[in-house]
């Protein structure tokens, strides 16, 4: 027997890895599908898969997010269909490099997918969910975006981006019963590394976590009501003192005259 439709979740780099398998987790869960990448024939063998063993209502979307063309059919479509209710972005890349010896160019292409494209989908879906008083957006970060230091520095400040876009998502959307999550991984078992320069091998196994343990840790979150998820952290208070703190700096961050210990230096 067919589940009752949870509405439609679009997700993003659908093709392969942490994106097939939230395919995967979403159809079984009750939501019919829109799933874009690049790879066709990936995409295809996969939504078939899903529409077999789900039953759901699975359609595909060939695009490169990096080519604006395509990004606006995918915006377009975010805007138009009145059944999405979730928003998965989990399209990116990512670096390993020192940034001083990466090709500026690769991290230009770096910063439009992992920024702008995310950035420009979830301003077409917005409106529409907060019009319909429902729905979600999956933002997938990286641990990264609070280390910077861990990876290239682009590729960190790309996911600092995401972090804190989310955030000044969950405030605004707070009353519009919009949920917002943002799911900071760490290093994860996908053809991420391969792509980024640092073949999988070569990073210890003890950090890598499965990445359909990965995908499910995160949903599982999302169950929880997480904003913030970061799937291998032991204590959620480390996280909570960490925002904590974060908190206690904003009263001070602007203010009329500068700090004590400034002081002698401005007057």
């Amino acid at each position: 027997m067919t589940q009752k439709s949870k509405g439609t979740a679009l997700i993003t780099g659908a093709s392969s890895g942490i994106g097939a398998i939230y395919a995967d987790r979403l159809a079984r869960r009750g939501y019919d599908l829109i799933l874009v990448a690049r790879n066709q024939s990936r995409l295809n063998e996969l939504a078939k898969r899903l529409a077999d063993e789900t039953e759901r209502a699975i359609e595909v979307v060939a695009a490169d997010l990096g080519n604006k063309p395509d990004l606006g059919r995918v915006e377009q479509i975010l805007r138009t269909d009145a059944s999405i209710t979730l928003l998965v972005n989990n399209a990116g890349v990512g670096a390993t490099g020192p940034l001083l010896t990466s090709d500026v160019d690769k991290m230009e292409e770096m910063i439009t997918l992992n920024v702008n494209a995310l950035t420009r989908l979830t301003y077409a879906v917005v409106p529409g969910l907060v019009a319909r008083g429902t729905g979600a957006i999956i933002n997938i970060a990286s641990i990264v975006g609070i280390a910077p230091e861990v990876l290239n520095g682009v590729y960190g400040a790309s996911k600092a981006f995401v972090l804190a876009f989310t955030l000044s998502l969950q405030k605004e959307l707070a009353d519009r019963n919009i949920r917002i999550q943002a799911v900071l991984p760490g290093a994860t078992a996908t053809d991420f590394w391969d792509i980024a320069g640092t073949p999988l091998e070569h990073v210890p196994s003890e950090i890598v976590m499965p990445a359909e343990v990965m995908v499910d840790a995160a949903l599982a979150g999302f169950d929880l009501g997480e904003q913030i998820t970061i799937p291998s952290l032991p204590e959620a208070a480390d996280w909570e003192a960490y925002e904590a703190a974060r908190q206690t700096l904003m009263p001070n961050l602007s203010l009329r005259t500068p700090a004590a210990r400034y002081r002698s230096a401005a007057f």
